[in-house]
Formats: C-alpha cells, structure tokens, sequence
C-alpha cells in the first residue's frame, strides 16, 4: 500500500465539494485515512509551495492557498500517487480528460480545486507537514 498527499482548495471547499471530490477518490480505489480542514497561513504556503518561489506566479499562487479553508488528506491505496495523479486530471482543466476532478470542478489552472503529490517521495515531505504519524489511521 502506497500513501499520497491531498488538498482540496480553497475553490472547491467553498463550493462545498469535499463529498464529491472523496466520492471520485473512493471509487478509483483510495481510501482517505486522514483528513483535516484548516486555514493555511501565509508562512505554511510559502514553505510548502517553495518550490514555485522563483516563478511569477508565486505570489498569487499563496494568496489563494490562503483566501480560505482548505481540506487536507493522506489517501492510501495501490499506486496512491499515479492513481491520484491520473484522477486530478491535468493541471490546466481545459486539457484534463473527462471525468476527472479538475474537468469536473475546477475553475481556472490556479483554481483547480486538488493538489496531489507528484511522487512517492515527496508525498512522504508533503504528508509529514501538515500530520503527525499519530493522525494516520
């Protein structure tokens, strides 16, 4: 069994689409074992979207993560991380495939209602952020 890491933004939280959004997940053979609402601070953004600190879009990219309540959540399956990946859809929901979350729900590449780990390893980072080994179960 592998682990991966989600968010549900703050689009999709505010469209109260939690549900929906675990419904699809659940049906491609995750189960989410950890799941938490909370408001991202300014500071957790930066860290956690560091990666992106040099491109343009950065400063916009955590003023959204923060603008309101986000859902976390570890999921857990075989393949966690590609399964999640390949449910997203495409970053860009005009190109996403049809039926995945982001064709589905999301309102524009910044606003594209999940985050998902991009491999195992980070997945590991990205878990270990917002959860304490305790809150998985």
């Amino acid at each position: 069994m592998e682990q991966t890491f989600s968010i549900i933004k703050p689009d999709a939280v505010k469209r109260n689409l939690i549900g929906h959004i675990n419904q699809i997940i659940e049906a491609a053979g995750l189960n989410v074992i950890a799941s938490k609402k909370m408001y991202l601070t300014k500071q957790q953004a930066e860290i956690f979207y560091s990666a992106h600190k040099e491109r343009p879009f950065f400063d916009s990219l955590v003023s959204y993560m923060t603008s309101g309540p986000v859902q976390v959540q570890v999921l857990e399956g075989g393949e966690a991380v590609s399964t999640y990946r390949k449910i997203m859809g495409a970053t860009n929901p005009e190109e996403a495939e049809e039926g995945t979350i982001r064709k589905l729900y999301a309102e524009s590449i910044e606003a594209n209602s999940v985050h998902g780990s991009d491999s195992s390893e980070n997945a590991k980072i990205e878990i270990n952020f917002f959860f304490a080994g305790s809150e998985l179960v």
